[in-house]
């Protein structure tokens, strides 16, 4: 049900359960990076996400409003109260992807409602590796809009052996928030959303394979060094 974090008794019931099952480790994650931080405390991941089982992880810019701060859920989710959070859903059930095998994320991930700086954007890479470390069933990562790309490749350039290793795909597209998507020109609204669904249908199918990696994956080849003069 889109919105369902404006009714009390679930929001209560999400926040009852915030530590059980398979979200627990991934909250007290959460509880660890809210300790002492200047910026406060992150939003929680729902108990209705895929939490350390999940099999893609999906990374948007920072919590917005209805997710952190004095009137947020406190979670990070599709049923939060707003715009954004009720398109990502839509956009991921129909590529037929359970939200129960993904799991919410943002490069950088306190609350501050505006756009992360560079130095912002690196302080969230060491808990994206952390994080990624406890999800040992990943295959794929989804990456909304421009500064979550950004985030990403901060994070590559330290840790991208562990990607390879792992055999984790990455896909980028657009935030699902109402800026991203709007233009004067309906084509062009229409490829960027387009570009959301293609990212999912590709995550669902990846998510959808037998084994992961494949069998058959080629290793890495070491690339030739460069010729010297």
């Amino acid at each position: 049900m889109a919105r369902a974090m404006r009714d009390k008794a679930y929001r209560d019931g999400q926040w009852a359960q915030r530590y059980t099952g398979r979200v627990a480790a991934i909250n007290r994650f959460i509880d660890e990076l809210g300790a002492g931080h200047e910026a406060g405390h992150p939003p929680y991941v729902p108990p209705i996400c895929g939490g350390a089982d999940a099999l893609a992880l999906s990374i948007s810019r920072d919590p917005g409003p209805k997710a952190g701060g004095l009137k947020g859920s406190g979670f990070l989710s599709v049923e939060n109260d707003d715009p954004s959070a009720e398109r990502m859903g839509r956009f991921l059930r129909d590529a037929g992807v359970d939200y129960g095998h993904v799991l919410p994320w943002n490069a950088y991930p306190w609350y501050i409602n505006s756009d992360p700086t560079t130095e912002q954007l690196s302080a969230g890479v060491e808990p994206l590796r952390n994080l990624i470390a406890l999800m040992l069933r990943l295959r794929v990562v989804t990456l909304h809009g421009a500064a979550a790309a950004k985030g990403w490749k901060l994070f590559l350039r330290q840790h991208h052996g562990l990607i390879e290793r792992r055999g984790i795909v990455w896909l980028e597209t657009y935030h699902t928030s109402r800026q991203a998507l709007q233009t004067p020109d309906p084509v062009e609204r229409e490829l960027r959303e387009a570009s959301i669904r293609n990212a999912f249908s590709l995550a669902a199918a990846v998510m959808r394979c037998p084994t992961w990696p494949p069998v058959d994956r080629e290793p890495a080849t070491q690339q030739a060094e460069p010729e010297t003069a």
